[in-house]
């Protein structure tokens, strides 16, 4: 069984392309009074988006997070966010820009960095979530087709720093193209206070 999962997760890193991963895969993390997320196994900036970095193109990539409270049908909150990435060629750094208010970009970045941050800009509020409270959690990344930013959802849903956070939500509920690098990760279910507890031994 391990022999088989390495190698899902080696075929997910070389081809840039998603599948369903396994709970242990995504961590949640109860720290300042916030939900963190990471992926300590899954490495998003690999296969054709770096290639296309590499080759001097700025890359999106999508995020959504959805928390799932009491059943596992029951949204009690989501997250969308598009980074934009782009390649220093000669220093081979990385800079993103998250594009969702707040703006913030960061740069001069190794790929372990550009990658922790971006999962570090999807923290959550659990605010409202009883201690004893089930959770499921899943986790999507794409990366758009091409790095122009098209508008098939009107004119409404771009905004100057590119598509506002309805329009994203809203390509999500469409699914990925065959070709389109995708990830999905899931985790769940446990308990809000297992967060807290499982933190805690983390610290």
């Amino acid at each position: 069984m391990r022999t088989i999962k390495t190698w899902w997760l080696v075929a997910a890193f070389v081809s840039g392309f998603g599948l369903a991963m396994l709970a242990e895969d995504l961590a949640l993390r109860w720290h300042n009074n916030l939900i963190e997320f990471s992926a300590p196994h899954l490495h998003f900036l690999a296969g054709q988006p770096l290639e296309r970095l590499q080759h001097g193109a700025q890359v999106p990539f999508d995020f959504k997070i959805s928390l799932y409270s009491g059943a596992k049908n029951h949204l009690f909150k989501q997250l969308a966010e598009r980074f934009l990435f782009s390649y220093d060629v000669w220093g081979e750094q990385f800079s993103v820009v998250k594009t969702q208010s707040p703006r913030i970009q960061v740069t001069h970045l190794d790929v372990a960095d550009a990658e922790a941050w971006c999962w570090k800009q999807m923290h959550m509020d659990p605010s409202g979530l009883d201690d004893a409270e089930k959770l499921w959690t899943r986790v999507e990344i794409r990366v758009p087709p091409d790095t122009k930013i098209s508008n098939p959802l009107g004119p409404d849903r771009i905004s100057e720093s590119g598509i506002n956070l309805n329009g994203l939500i809203e390509l999500f509920s469409r699914p990925p193209a065959s070709t389109q690098p995708h990830w999905m990760l899931e985790n769940g279910p446990l308990t809000f206070e297992e967060v807290k507890r499982g933190s805690r031994r983390g610290s």
